[in-house]
């Protein structure tokens, strides 16, 4: 079982600003909520916590992993988030004016951004076997990966909130989706579904 979680907020996500790769660090806000997390995730036995490189995902793990009493595993630089390129530090309510295609200058690719999540989860795997890992990460890239999972698009997943947990497992080599932000993903199906009709 791997939870997939996003980051805790910054300063940036308060002020709607494009972060991608853009290393910026979490706020006050976004401390509290990884605590207030701690707590939920207490409930169920988790054996390890890993991260994205960026600062944002790596200090949620790091008080995730502090407040359970967990070992704070690697960074893996496939869970790093999608770059956006000349849109970084833009405000999200000018990017379909600027962009209206979202060809960024500079950006990931969007078919780039899938795969390699697929490959950061296989890495955690092999790394950490059977174990029951949080993996803290970014909400375009955890997106992407659930879609390159499930076979739909990943502009039609919900939008993932600052600390929201999308839980997959696998199971015979194959990657399995179980919630998408907290909601199971069968409640979340018919959505995707109508979406790419």
């Amino acid at each position: 079982m791997l939870a997939l979680i996003r980051h805790g907020q910054t300063d940036w996500n308060l002020n709607g600003l494009m972060q991608g790769r853009t290393d910026i660090p979490l706020n006050d806000t976004g401390r509290g909520q990884a605590l207030a997390a701690a707590s939920a995730f207490a409930a169920d036995p988790w054996d390890v916590v890993v991260s994205s490189p960026l600062v944002r995902a790596r200090e949620t793990a790091e008080i995730l992993a502090s407040t359970l009493g967990l070992p704070l595993g690697g960074s893996y630089d496939d869970l790093a988030e999608q770059d956006f390129g000349a849109a970084e530090g833009t405000p999200v309510s000018e990017l379909l004016t600027r962009w209206p295609d979202r060809d960024f200058a500079g950006k990931e690719p969007d078919a780039h951004v899938g795969p390699r999540g697929l490959r950061g989860l296989d890495r955690i795997v092999r790394d950490h076997g059977g174990a029951r890992v949080l993996a803290v990460a970014h909400g375009t890239l955890i997106r992407h990966t659930l879609a390159e999972i499930t076979g739909h698009e990943a502009r039609d997943y919900p939008r993932l909130d600052n600390l929201s947990s999308s839980f997959v497992r696998r199971a015979d080599a194959a990657w399995q989706v179980l919630t998408v932000g907290g909601t199971p993903f069968d409640a979340v199906l018919p959505e995707l579904e109508a979406a790419a009709a």
